[in-house]
């Protein structure tokens, strides 16, 4: 149960299109507005885009204390389920925890027809390893989001508890261990500067998930939040791509 009200701008969002449904995540201590971009993005298309808000974001840095990462898998799980009452084919779209918790959706579910994932966290975010076993202090400080353009706002916490931390450590643990189950379409959009998640998190998916089409494309002039950087356009249109490949190739093995 959350506390506090969500903040003006953070709300999740659902836009109805047509019967491909893509669930947009954002990351720890974000909310859907840094993916709403690429979210309207993709719904330009056509396509039923729901961009969630993980529990605990978006309201106050002490309700997100209160959550845990069983409580933001059950929240992919929901978004996964609204999607699929009214679309045939459902993709995943996450930022970094997202990115992770998009792969341990996809290590469970089977009929995911692509995921794609913005700098995932999976095996190393230096600035929180410290913390991995420590109590104190309660709440980190937040710095500046890590995002390369100028004049842009994101909406996060400017506290960030360790407690929380640990959540999203053990999440990554868990779900490092599970990749070679996953097995649908896999595209990863790798910034080459990140200063949160080093880019190698995603040569580490990688080289583990047992995907069949797995692929990896370089974001040059972006940081970590690339989803509101200089590249959100190629976001938006290496995923739109993405996405009608996996389509195509559907209709071919149904027609054969």
């Amino acid at each position: 149960m959350e506390n506090y009200p969500v903040m003006s701008g953070a709300e999740s969002f659902f836009i109805q299109g047509n019967e491909i449904g893509v669930l947009v995540s954002h990351g720890f201590i974000g909310t859907p507005q840094s993916m709403k971009y690429v979210g309207e993005g993709l719904a330009k298309n056509g396509y039923t885009v729901y961009g969630l808000r993980l529990k605990g974001h978006g309201t106050h840095y002490e309700d997100l204390e209160g959550s845990t990462y069983e409580d933001w898998k059950q929240d992919f799980l929901n978004g996964y389920n609204k999607l699929k009452e009214t679309c045939k084919h459902v993709f995943i779209v996450g930022q970094s925890m997202g990115g992770t918790l998009t792969l341990r959706t996809a290590s469970e579910l089977r009929d995911l027809t692509g995921i794609m994932l913005i700098n995932p966290a999976i095996s190393s975010i230096p600035s929180m390893e410290p913390y991995r076993h420590s109590f104190t202090p309660r709440y980190l400080p937040e710095g500046a989001p890590d995002i390369k353009a100028s004049d842009v706002h994101e909406i996060t916490y400017e506290k960030a508890p360790i407690k929380s931390i640990q959540q999203l450590l053990s999440l990554m643990d868990e779900t490092k261990a599970r990749l070679s189950r996953v097995l649908c379409p896999t595209l990863l959009l790798t910034s080459t500067v990140d200063n949160v998640v080093p880019p190698s998190n995603s040569t580490n998916i990688l080289n583990h998930v047992r995907s069949v089409d797995k692929r990896q494309l370089f974001l040059q002039n972006s940081y970590h939040v690339a989803s509101m950087d200089h590249d959100k356009d190629q976001i938006v249109a290496e995923c739109t791509t993405f996405i009608t490949e996996q389509l195509e190739k559907r209709s071919c093995l149904r027609a054969q």
